[in-house]
């Protein structure tokens, strides 16, 4: 059985609290008459801070897309190898032992994909797969989770590692003024994490069974609009309403592998904001402390993209409080609109 091991994330030193957010909202947009709605949505989200890669006076200036893009470059070789150590070193396996290297990222673009830097820069195999996923956004954390466990149980005993990356700060668009793009500026955080899924031996989360779903008709509610500037996010009003129809997909995968989706031990869901978490725990009839690592990453960190899950389940291992053989699910949410799945045991 595959075996999720303890994450390892890491944010930026650079600090954004909720006032700040609102403060610079009311300068740059001033007078606009949408502005009062952002700001009550973004006040409304429960992110106390947020963590970002360049101090704020520098995120607020644009020189275009080739220079961000060149700082997304310069902040991931810099920042993601600490944390991949830190993850080997939790599944106490060394790069050698790496057979597949998963990397998932929406805020920047290489090519070849980071995978290549990394194996040639900290010592994996040349033969380890790479497996770059760059456009499923926020569900991609979910999903590197899945696709890890599906190729463990492809070439069994394998272990693969997972590597999320996401700098949304270096997505800020200032002439952006609709609603969505206000919230987003209000929302998103940087963060990254790595995390290694064992073939074997291990301990943390049995994997053992996915799934996936998309929402017919839905592939414009969460999309980039790509300009010589770089991505612009857009984000349609109906999003926050996506957990109606996927709560039923989640509680369907749940018993279909024999457990009641109501009484697990653990739940970790990406944090997409309040309203999601909130919906989420009605339609599944659970009580709002069982999203409390969620909850607790959004707080603290803001919604960072992929790297939400990771953050969740290493808090998880922090609390310590799942007994052996535990039973809990993994989700995330993202642009399609697709939810990536997984249910798995506690393996103290």
């Amino acid at each position: 059985m595959a075996t999720l091991c303890r994450p390892e994330v890491a944010v930026p030193e650079n600090i954004v609290t909720m006032a700040d957010t609102l403060k610079m909202a009311e300068q740059l947009h001033a007078g606009k008459p949408q502005l009062r709605l952002a700001m009550r949505l973004i006040s409304s989200t429960g992110v106390q801070k947020r963590h970002i890669v360049q101090p704020l006076e520098q995120t607020l200036e644009h020189h275009g897309f080739e220079s961000r893009n060149k700082i997304y470059e310069a902040e991931a070789k810099h920042r993601v190898p600490p944390v991949i150590r830190k993850a080997l070193e939790h599944a106490e396996l060394t790069a050698q032992d790496i057979d597949a290297i998963i990397y998932v990222s929406c805020t920047g673009f290489m090519m070849p994909a980071m995978t290549a830097w990394l194996v040639n820069a900290m010592g994996f195999r040349h033969d380890t797969r790479q497996i770059p996923i760059a456009q499923l956004g926020c569900a991609a954390g979910a999903a590197a989770i899945s696709r890890a466990h599906d190729f463990c149980v492809a070439h069994p005993g394998s272990n693969v590692l997972i590597v999320a990356c996401e700098f949304c700060s270096l997505c800020y668009q200032p002439p952006d003024d609709d609603v969505g793009s206000l919230l987003s500026d209000g929302l998103f955080g940087d963060a990254v994490g790595a995390v290694v899924v064992r073939g074997s031996g291990g301990k943390g989360i049995r994997l053992e069974r996915n799934a996936a779903y998309l929402i017919p008709n839905t592939e414009d509610w969460i999309s980039y609009l790509v300009k010589e500037t770089g991505f612009h996010f857009r984000l349609d009003k109906r999003v926050p309403g996506t957990m109606k129809p996927l709560a039923p997909v989640l509680r369907e995968l749940v018993e279909r592998h024999g457990w009641d989706v109501g009484s697990l031990d653990f739940y970790i869901i990406h944090a997409g904001g309040p309203r999601i978490l909130n919906d989420l725990c009605k339609y599944l009839g659970v009580p709002q402390e069982s999203f409390r690592y969620s909850r607790a990453t959004l707080t603290e960190y803001g919604n960072i993209a992929s790297v939400v899950v990771l953050d969740s389940i290493g808090r998880l291992f922090a609390d310590n409080h799942v007994h052996d053989g535990g039973h809990g699910v993994i989700a995330g949410f993202g642009p399609g609109i697709t939810a990536e799945m997984a249910v798995g045991s506690w393996r103290a």
